[in-house]
C-alpha cells in the first residue's frame, strides 16, 4: 500500500472499484458530479468515469434515501452521500421506520432466494474541529446505534493490510452486505494517510476479524515491546487516532501501558475484543466524539460490568460536552474531548487498585 495513500483517496478508491465491479452501483447524492466532486471530494472523478451511475440529486435528504430504499428493493445496489452527517435527522423516517423495517416486514416464509433485503450504503462524513459551527460538525451516528436491521460501520487510518483500508471495507459494504449500511467518515481523517504496521515500526497491530462476511475488522494496537498493558482504551474514527497518540505519550512520560481497540462496526457491537483486552488489564476508557449523555461508550461500559462484574477494577468515559458545537475554534476545543483529557483519564484510572 502506498504512504501517500490518504483515506480520501482509499475511498475514492473504493467507491471506483464498486462502480466498475457492477452496473447496479448507482451512486446518489447533491453536487457529486465533476468539477465538483462532492463536499469532500471523496466523489470526485466518478461522475466522468461512470457516467450513468453517478446522479446528482436535489437538496432532499428523505426524498434521496428514499429513491435508494425503492432502487435497492429492485435489485440495485444503491449508495447515498449525505452532504453532512448532521443532515442524517432528515432522513430518519426512511432509515428507522422503513429500510430497516422492510426485510422483516415482507420476507415472511419465503424461500431463502426469495428473502426481501434492502443493500443500501448511505455515506456521510461526521465530526467537529474544523469551525462549522453547531449544525454542521456534529457527531450524531449514537441516534442510529441499536437500530434494528441497521449496521453503522466507521473506518480508521490504521488497518493490517489492504483488505481493511477504508475504500475496501466501503466496497465490501456496497457489494456484499445484503442490508442497509451506515457508513460514518470522520471528516479529519480524510486527509490522514493510510497506515499499515510497517509504515509504524513502533507499534504492534491485529486483527480481529468475523469469520461470516461481510466482515468488518476491530484492531488491537499496543507499542512494540511494551510491558503488559494496564488500561483497555476503545475508541473509534479520528478519537482512534488521538487515542493512539496519547497512548504513546503515556507510556514515554507516564510509564503506563495501554491496549487500544479499534472497532470498525459500531453497530450491532462485538464486545468480544474489548471484553478479552478488558481480561488483561481490569481497566477500561472508551472514547468518543459524540456527546457523553446516552453514547456509545455507555454500552460498552454496561457490558464490561455485566460481563466482568467485580472484576472490573475501574471504567470511564470520555466525550463531547453536553453542548452544541461552537463556531469559535478555541471553544470547539473546550467541547470535544482532546489527546490530553485521554491521557487524563488515564491516568486517572490507573490509580484505582
Amino acid at each position: 500500500m502506498t504512504p501517500h495513500l490518504t483515506v480520501l483517496d482509499s475511498l475514492n478508491n473504493g467507491l471506483h472499484q464498486a462502480l466498475a465491479a457492477d452496473r447496479r452501483v448507482i451512486l446518489i447524492g447533491e453536487d457529486l458530479l465533476d468539477p465538483y466532486g462532492g463536499a469532500f471530494k471523496v466523489s470526485r472523478g466518478l461522475s466522468s468515469a461512470y457516467p450513468e451511475q453517478v446522479w446528482s440529486s436535489p437538496i432532499s435528504e428523505a426524498g434521496i434515501v428514499g429513491i435508494a430504499a425503492g432502487m435497492a428493493l429492485r435489485g440495485f445496489l444503491p449508495v447515498v452521500e449525505i452532504m453532512f452527517g448532521d443532515f442524517l435527522t432528515l432522513a430518519a423516517d426512511q432509515i428507522i421506520n422503513h429500510i430497516t423495517k422492510f426485510s422483516w416486514m415482507y420476507s415472511g416464509n419465503k424461500s431463502q432466494a426469495e428473502q426481501v433485503h434492502v443493500p443500501l450504503v448511505i455515506r456521510t462524513p461526521m465530526g467537529g474541529r474544523r469551525g462549522y459551527g453547531p449544525t454542521h460538525s456534529q457527531t450524531l451516528e449514537k441516534l442510529y446505534l441499536g437500530t434494528p436491521g441497521l449496521r453503522v460501520v466507521a473506518p480508521t487510518n490504521l488497518v493490517m493490510n489492504e483488505t481493511g483500508a477504508p475504500g475496501a471495507i466501503l466496497a465490501q459494504a456496497i457489494l456484499k452486505d445484503l442490508e442497509p449500511v451506515l457508513f460514518v467518515e470522520n471528516k479529519l481523517l480524510y486527509l490522514m494517510p493510510v497506515q499499515t504496521p510497517e509504515m509504524l515500526t513502533e507499534w504492534e497491530v491485529a486483527q480481529s476479524t468475523p469469520s461470516s462476511e461481510p466482515a468488518y475488522p476491530a484492531y488491537l494496537v499496543r507499542l512494540a515491546g511494551a510491558p503488559p498493558p494496564q488500561i483497555t482504551l476503545t475508541a473509534y474514527g479520528y478519537m482512534a487516532e488521538l487515542a493512539r497518540l496519547a497512548q504513546y505519550r503515556l507510556a514515554y512520560e507516564n510509564e503506563v501501558f495501554v491496549e487500544l481497540v479499534i472497532p470498525t462496526q459500531l453497530s450491532p457491537f462485538d464486545a468480544a475484543p474489548v471484553l478479552e483486552s478488558l481480561q488483561r488489564t481490569g481497566r477500561l476508557l472508551t472514547v468518543e466524539e459524540g456527546n457523553l449523555t446516552l453514547g456509545w461508550g455507555a454500552e460498552i461500559l454496561a457490558r464490561a460490568a455485566e460481563t466482568r462484574g467485580a472484576g472490573l477494577k475501574a471504567a470511564g468515559r470520555l466525550a463531547a460536552l453536553d453542548l452544541p458545537i461552537p463556531a469559535s475554534g478555541p471553544l470547539e476545543m473546550a467541547v470535544l474531548p482532546g489527546m490530553q483529557q485521554i491521557i487524563e483519564k488515564c491516568l486517572d484510572l490507573i490509580q484505582t487498585r
